[in-house]
């Protein structure tokens, strides 16, 4: 079984699906592919602002920062972006699953898909404690309001879902508004005849 936290795509295959616009989060998000996706999903911007991009996810989860710098470019680039859950997108997988483009988020028929609050450890002095403390809450609070605009949840029900592990199947995360669709057709993950985003909505 492959292991989600060690990429499993070649270069040679990663860019190839480059050139058709495909991006791949294949492993545990860290600052390095977090920066690689960032610059990918700017330079397929700049080649064409019409086309929509893919963002394939198996992803046990990883860099905060990363995933919120990668939300952000999401939104701002002019394309849509379509998300897909090959197998798993757990954490900042799952978050970045749900923020693509309304109408063209998508999981496998078996993806597995995990919510929940992110940790850290906290250390220092008092007055540093109390200073990462509030950070962490900033932060929190930061993600959990973006799942919820995403999914169309309430923010109290994302906060209770998401104070311990909480693992969905396809069809719940589709119930839950994690994603639009279980995908039924390799045609479905073909960009040039995915169907049109809800009234272009981010």
């Amino acid at each position: 079984m492959a292991d989600a936290s060690n990429p499993a795509f070649s270069p040679q295959l990663r860019a190839q699906l480059l050139s058709r616009r495909v991006l791949v989060l294949d492993g545990a998000l860290d600052d390095d592919d977090g920066a690689m996706l960032q610059a990918q999903l700017l330079q397929l911007a700049f080649d064409d602002a019409r086309a929509d991009i893919a963002l394939w996810i198996h992803s046990p989860g990883g860099s905060v920062p990363s995933m919120l710098a990668i939300r952000d470019l999401m939104r701002l680039v002019p394309n849509d972006v379509a998300t897909v859950a090959l197998g798993l997108a757990c954490s900042a997988g799952q978050f970045l699953l749900s923020a693509g483009t309304p109408g063209k988020r998508m999981a496998l028929p078996h993806a597995r898909i995990l919510m929940h609050q992110g940790s850290s450890g906290i250390g220092g002095s008092a007055a540093e404690v109390d200073v990462q403390a509030d950070d962490l809450r900033h932060i929190r609070d930061t993600v959990l309001a973006c799942i919820a605009d995403d999914t169309g949840q309430p923010i109290e029900r994302i906060f209770e879902d998401s104070l311990h592990d909480r693992w969905y199947t396809a069809q719940q995360a589709l119930d839950y508004g994690f994603v639009d669709r279980i995908v039924t057709s390799i045609d479905e993950l073909r960009l040039d005849r995915a169907p049109m985003g809800i009234g272009g909505a981010r």
